[in-house]
This record gives structure tokens, C-alpha cells and sequence, in this order.
């Protein structure tokens, strides 16, 4: 019995209906941009697998780097314990992370960085003395599925199971273009309503909503808003850091820079699970007392693992290259160009792109969005043709590694073009 034969028996997969889905693909190893199965063939990873990839699967100089740490520190319990890691690693995210931003809390994942803002800005106006418990966040939006991260995230299809167990939050519109003004007009009756502890976003892409994008001057008139209300911002940055947009955080399109930042998924390099959550001196000195109730009573048993923290930094190595920054630009000015082609096609509708992100929707007579049926027949369409790509339902996008090659990058856009034309 292959190693396939023994997970179909044993493994339960995420967001997969094992009923009606095929069986997964055996993955048995990765290099740059490409994945391989266990009979030889390669796959081009056009998602990064789940967005988590920058640099390429099993790059030497993060495998290196790791390999190094593993034989001098493994892991250490976090509370009142410290290690080098940890400490260079919160540094230089200081140093990169918008200017007021000034500590560092570890975690392991998108979802428990979601966890922990919300936790601090919650316990922060406890802690001060005053009563909000209110939490503003976009309609469509996705932060996570532990119960606060789905709490903020969009009611119905991925958590119906568990509504009724979710805490109050208020719903706005992102600020589309040319419909900025309904997105604050929203935001400032919400503001005279009640009040607000929160305001947990997306910054200008909704990843699993289904790759909206939206006006990043909208963005930022509601981050005035916040700021003059005193309602403390939540930049989920776990999908959008390290480029993906093309800078290096989306928070840096707005002038006005979150209270709060969620990283994740890039933070590594895709090397392991790791998450942070950065504050401001604000937040941080209000849990800053003799009275022992104050203290945030938040960790995990892997909190700032020393591997993790070392991935992160030896991915921060090459993100900071000048390579790397090449190789996002070139991504993207392929994608504008994948992106005209495009807007020809009759198949197709709303193509958007920025940075290295470009998606579109497929015309279908089903409901649009995740729960369309035409995702399972294209991911195995797009697998026949050695190209890994996860539609959110009608919506495709293209979300690569940045050391993706141009001759890779068009064979996907080719695979995609070959695909819309089997649609009838």
C-alpha cells in the first residue's frame, strides 16, 4: 500500500469534501517553484501553497539556516525565558513594520495572530477602565477559523455550524471605487450607535472572500475615522505582507498606520508555522501593571520557537534583497500585461490585479463566490496541464512564489487561457 492508499484511510484534509472531491496529490518533494509527485512529475505551486511560499520550496539558505539552529536550540518555553532568535527577529520586524509599531508578540498562525489582536484591543479598554466591546470588520471578510478570527469574518458558508456561538460584530462595505462614501457614511453611523473597541480589515485585498480589491484612499479615510473616535485598527496583514502587494505591507498605500498588525503565512518563507502580532507602545503599556488582572494571559506551547523565529529571519534576509524586489516587480508587470489579455476574453469578468496578485471571476449561470461548482472542475483541469491553482469558487488567481521564472509564469497564464477555452 502506497503512502496515497495509507492517507485516504487515515488523514482528514482541510476545506475538502472528501465525499465528492478526487483523491489528494502525493507530494514527495519541491524545489523553486515547482512541486513534484511521487511519480516524477512537477507541478508549477502559481498559489504558493496557500499563500505561504515566497522564496521557493526548500530553498537551500533557509533549510541551511534552520539546520544550523536545530543543533543548538530547538525550542524553549517562552515565559519568562528568552533566546537570540526571538529577540533579532522582533527587532527587524520593528525596524520594517509601520514606525509605530514598537513590540512584538509571537504566535503560531494567521488565525491565533487574529486571536491575540483582538484579545489586546479588548483587554486594552478593560484594562483603562472603559466599557467597549463592540468590533467593527468588512462584509466578506475571512481572518481565520478559530471562533474570534470567525467571529470577524464573513456569517454563512464556512461557519453557519457555529453562529450562534460567535460574539457581536457590526459590518461594514469595503470602499470600493467609486463608492468610498457609502463604506464611511456606514463606519460613522455604527460610530454614533455604539461603542466601538475595534476595527479589524483586510488591507486592500480580501483573500478567501474572493480576491476583492478595493481603494486604499477609502482605506484610509476610515482609518481617520478610527483614529479620531480613539477606536484602536487591526491590520490583518497575515495574506498581504512581504510584497504580495508590492509593497512590503499593504499598510503602507495609507498614510494613517494601523494600532495593530497580524502576520503570518510569509513570515517564514513557507518554511513553518509561525505568527505575530505587533502593537503600539499605547496598547502594550496599558496591560502594564502591579495588579496581576492586567497581565495578558494569551501563549502557546511553541510561542517564538527558535526554528521558526530563524526561518523568519533568513527569509527576511532574501526579502530584503534587491532580487527579491526585482522579481516582485517583474512578476507584476507580467500580470498587468496577463491581465489585458484578459479583459478580451468573453469568458471572463472583473479582472483586478496588484502586485504579485492578479484574479478574475468566470462567467457561470451558478452563484457566484466560494460554493460555485466549477472550482473542482478547474483545480483538475489546471492539474492536467502540471499547474497548482485553488479558485475561490468562479473567482482564479495567480498568487506565485517571486522566484517563479517568466517561462514558468507563462505557462500558467497559458494553462489558464487553454482551460477558458474548453468552457462553453
Amino acid at each position: 500500500m502506497n503512502f496515497l492508499e495509507r492517507d485516504i484511510q487515515s488523514i482528514w484534509h482541510p476545506f475538502t469534501q472528501a465525499e465528492t472531491e478526487p483523491a489528494p496529490t502525493a507530494i514527495v518533494r519541491g524545489e523553486g517553484a515547482l512541486l513534484f509527485d511521487e511519480n516524477g512529475n512537477s507541478y508549477i505551486d502559481a498559489i504558493s501553497s496557500w499563500w505561504v511560499n515566497l522564496h521557493g520550496h526548500s530553498h537551500p539558505y533557509i533549510a541551511e539556516r534552520v539546520s544550523k539552529q536545530l543543533q543548538t536550540l530547538e525550542h524553549v518555553i517562552f515565559a519568562g525565558f528568552t533566546h537570540p532568535p526571538a529577540v533579532e527577529l522582533a527587532e527587524r520586524l520593528l525596524k520594517v513594520l509601520p514606525e509605530n509599531q514598537k513590540r512584538i508578540f509571537y504566535s503560531d498562525n494567521g488565525s491565533t495572530a487574529v486571536e491575540v489582536a483582538l484579545k489586546m484591543a479588548l483587554q486594552y479598554w478593560y484594562n483603562i477602565g472603559e466599557e467597549r466591546k463592540c468590533i467593527v470588520a468588512f462584509n466578506n471578510s475571512y481572518h481565520g477559523d478559530t471562533f474570534g478570527a470567525m467571529s470577524v469574518g464573513a456569517r454563512g458558508g464556512f461557519n453557519r455550524p457555529f453562529e450562534s456561538l460567535f460574539f457581536d460584530v457590526k459590518f461594514i462595505d469595503i470602499p470600493e471605487k467609486g463608492k468610498e462614501e457609502n463604506s464611511t457614511a456606514q463606519l460613522q453611523s455604527l460610530i454614533s450607535e455604539n461603542k466601538i473597541a475595534s476595527f479589524i480589515y483586510e488591507p486592500l485585498i480580501q483573500g478567501s472572500g474572493g480576491m476583492n480589491m478595493y481603494s486604499a484612499s477609502g482605506l484610509n479615510t476610515l482609518l481617520e475615522i478610527c483614529k479620531r473616535n480613539n477606536i484602536i485598527t487591526i491590520a490583518d496583514e497575515v495574506m498581504t505582507g512581504f510584497y504580495r502587494t508590492g509593497k512590503l505591507f499593504a499598510s503602507e498605500y495609507m498614510t494613517t498606520p494601523p494600532d495593530i498588525t497580524c502576520l503570518s503565512k510569509g513570515l517564514t518563507g513557507g518554511t513553518m508555522a509561525m505568527g505575530v502580532t505587533s502593537c503600539t507602545s499605547g496598547i502594550y503599556n496599558a496591560f502594564l501593571s502591579s495588579d496581576k488582572s492586567k497581565t495578558f494571559y494569551h501563549g502557546h506551547s511553541y510561542t517564538a520557537n527558535p526554528l521558526a523565529c530563524t526561518a523568519a529571519l533568513a527569509s527576511l534576509d532574501l526579502t530584503e534583497k534587491k532580487e527579491c524586489a526585482d522579481n516582485v516587480k517583474r512578476i507584476s508587470d507580467a500580470h498587468i500585461k496577463f491581465a489585458k489579455e484578459l479583459e478580451n476574453n468573453s469568458k471572463v469578468t472583473n479582472v483586478r490585479h496588484i502586485g504579485t496578485i492578479v484574479a478574475f471571476d468566470i462567467i457561470t449561470d451558478g452563484q457566484s463566490g466560494y460554493f460555485n461548482n466549477i472550482s473542482s472542475y478547474l483545480k483538475v483541469e489546471f492539474l492536467k496541464r502540471n499547474v497548482i491553482l485553488r479558485p475561490l469558487g468562479n473567482t482564479v488567481y495567480i498568487l506565485p512564489p517571486y522566484c517563479i521564472s517568466n517561462e514558468q509564469l507563462q505557462k500558467v497564464y497559458n494553462a489558464i487561457i487553454d482551460v477558458l477555452n474548453l468552457l462553453k
